[in-house]
């Protein structure tokens, strides 16, 4: 794998790879820690408050003195004051996802700032490409949290042929064959969830970890189909209400209420039957708990080694 390649002269890293910026996961300790091994790490902004994203920001810049990022969620009530932090700080790098960040296009590129929009079609992300966008992060449906209609297999590969700027792939990918799968696809660097949530140096709740280190590959599910924002976590008494009520009709609000704190639940207080267990259908694959650097050196040798089997071309 070309290391060195469009996504890490561009950000700045040695891996082209990325930590996604993943509410209540995405702290100081993960998030250097995925920086200190080579990677972007991105710290999650949708559930901090300006001061707490200030706070968070100089707690990572204790823990590493390489480049990171952060998240923004467009649809935060605090978003005006989340990009004044950000651009205060002189943060290098801001992905954002939920929703359309190009009325502050402007003020990301007077900051210095690269803007890495996550898109789940090849329309939206030449429209982010239109808007100034220096990368985009296109992420299929199999990643955890909240997704998209397109599975990775085939979003990456439409989002190439549409965009001339790099690709960043999500959703799925879990280890080195994923990463070079993606890389076949046209992809210039990846972003990972799930693998990282199951780290040493991630925060969330022990029993958030043994719930996904336990997963088989059918215990993820789709909730919120009916209100088109689904939702990708896995099985548990919440996802069960939640697919029951909507089987009968429930309004969005009913919905929002039944799940309003659940990931919160889940990843601090470490309730795995009624908090949100967002994790990606990966999860099946993930069978342990080991560091960061590990786990990026274990991307990093297996893709290598995968994409130099395929040197020799493929035989009928």
């Amino acid at each position: 794998m070309h290391l060195r390649n469009s996504i890490s002269r561009l950000l700045g890293i040695k891996y082209p790879i990325l930590q996604g910026g993943m509410a209540w996961v995405s702290t100081a300790e993960l998030v250097s820690a995925v920086s200190n091994a080579g990677g972007l790490g991105i710290i999650a902004a949708g559930n901090l408050t300006p001061e707490e994203l200030e706070k968070e920001i100089k707690r990572t810049r204790e823990m590493t003195d390489k480049p990171f990022g952060v998240n923004i969620m467009l649809l935060s009530p605090h978003v005006d004051s989340l990009i004044e932090v950000v651009c205060q700080q002189k943060i290098p790098v801001v992905t954002t996802g939920a929703g359309n960040p190009g009325k502050y296009m402007d003020t990301f590129k007077n900051a210095g700032i690269k803007v890495i929009p996550v898109v789940a079609s090849p329309s939206l992300a030449k429209r982010m490409e239109n808007l100034g966008a220096d990368a985009v992060i296109a992420e299929g449906m199999e990643a955890g949290g909240h997704v998209g209609k397109l599975t990775t297999m085939v979003l990456i590969p439409q989002v190439v042929d549409a965009v001339s700027i790099p690709v960043i792939a999500a959703g799925g990918i879990a280890d080195g064959r994923g990463v070079a799968a993606a890389f076949c696809l046209g992809a210039s660097g990846v972003q990972i969830g799930t693998r990282f949530v199951c780290s040493q140096e991630c925060t969330v709740h022990t029993e958030y970890k043994k719930r996904i280190v336990k997963a088989g590959p059918m215990d993820s599910v789709l909730t919120g189909l009916s209100t088109g924002h689904p939702v990708r976590s896995l099985r548990n008494k919440l996802t069960r209400k939640l697919l029951q009520i909507e089987k009968n009709g429930a309004s969005f609000e009913e919905i929002e209420k039944l799940t309003l704190g659940s990931l919160r639940r889940a990843v601090v207080e470490g309730d795995i039957a009624e908090g949100s267990v967002m994790a990606g259908q990966i999860a099946g694959m993930i069978k342990d708990i080991k560091p960061v650097k590990e786990i990026i050196t274990d991307l990093i040798e297996e893709a290598n080694n995968v994409l130099a089997s395929l040197h020799g071309g493929v035989t009928a």
